[in-house]
């Protein structure tokens, strides 16, 4: 009789063995390399990217291993299946072909504002110009689109993010600034605006997701952002120069200035993360 118990028990630890391992091996820690979640679409490649409009409907689908990016990743309404397809599609519409010309290549990346609040947006650059585009990818409307001619450009920054020195304000990492119209400094009235968009410049970063995957870093990489829009703006000046003004783009390494000395609104936006559509519990803005 002990003999039959000790088996029976050696057998009732064998089939909880077996079922801890199972739950483990499916949980969202231990998924394989084969499963992951699609996320967003790539632009072409930078031999790709000088090629016609039709050269950006080849985007591929990616995927993301890391379960902690991966449930990041969901959080964001840009990188659910067919998203970003839409939005460019959408776009597209208002590009005008004898203003803007061919579309080159689409980005998206975090545009930080004169009050350093981040704010996600795709930009399409053109043969002849920069858009600049709010998009809601929860409503999936385009709300706002800036245009600014490249011929236009004549300051590209390219920098550390600085704040004045009694600030409480900071940022990390390395930004762009396009600034526009030979207007070096906005007016007072604009800088101590928070919501004013008359500013003569626009500053962008990497999009927070920029790391999540290789495919989704040729999306949202500032080096060749900054590379293409440099070149665009040089051949837009040769080949469209405007008249009565010095032609030509100056190209700076010099630190980004934001002028914010608390900073508490833009420390709310930034840490909540609301200028990105992403979920929010059960609530999605």
């Amino acid at each position: 009789n002990s003999d039959a118990q000790e088996t029976a028990v050696q057998c009732t630890r064998n089939m909880l063995a077996l079922r801890d391992t199972a739950d483990s091996d499916s949980s969202p820690a231990a998924l394989g390399a084969d499963e992951g979640v699609e996320v967003a679409f790539t632009p072409p490649g930078p031999s790709q990217a000088s090629g016609a409009a039709g050269s950006l409907q080849t985007l591929r689908p990616v995927t993301v291993h890391d379960p902690t990016l991966r449930a990041r990743v969901r959080d964001y309404f840009v990188f659910r299946p067919g998203t970003i397809e839409q939005a460019v599609n959408e776009i597209r519409v208002v590009v005008l072909p004898t203003e803007d010309g061919e579309v080159l290549s689409v980005w998206l990346l975090t545009e930080v504002d004169h009050w350093n609040n981040e704010k996600e947006r795709l930009v399409l650059i053109t043969d002849k110009s920069l858009l600049i585009c709010k998009y809601d990818f929860i409503k999936l409307q385009c709300q706002q689109v800036v245009r600014v001619s490249l011929n236009a450009i004549d300051t590209i920054s390219i920098g550390e993010f600085e704040f004045p020195h009694n600030s409480l304000s900071k940022r990390e990492g390395i930004g762009i600034r396009i600034q526009w119209d030979k207007i070096s400094r906005p007016s007072f009235i604009n800088r101590w605006n928070p919501w004013s968009v008359n500013m003569p410049y626009a500053t962008f970063t990497e999009h927070p997701m920029a790391g999540a995957d290789e495919k989704i870093a040729s999306l949202c990489q500032m080096d060749s952002f900054k590379t293409q829009v440099i070149q665009a703006v040089k051949k837009a000046h040769k080949e469209c120069p405007l008249p009565g003004r010095p032609n030509g783009v100056l190209v700076l390494e010099r630190p980004l200035l934001i002028e914010t000395y608390v900073g508490l609104m833009s420390f709310i936006n930034n840490e909540a993360k609301l200028g990105y559509s992403m979920t929010r519990g059960k609530i999605g803005f």
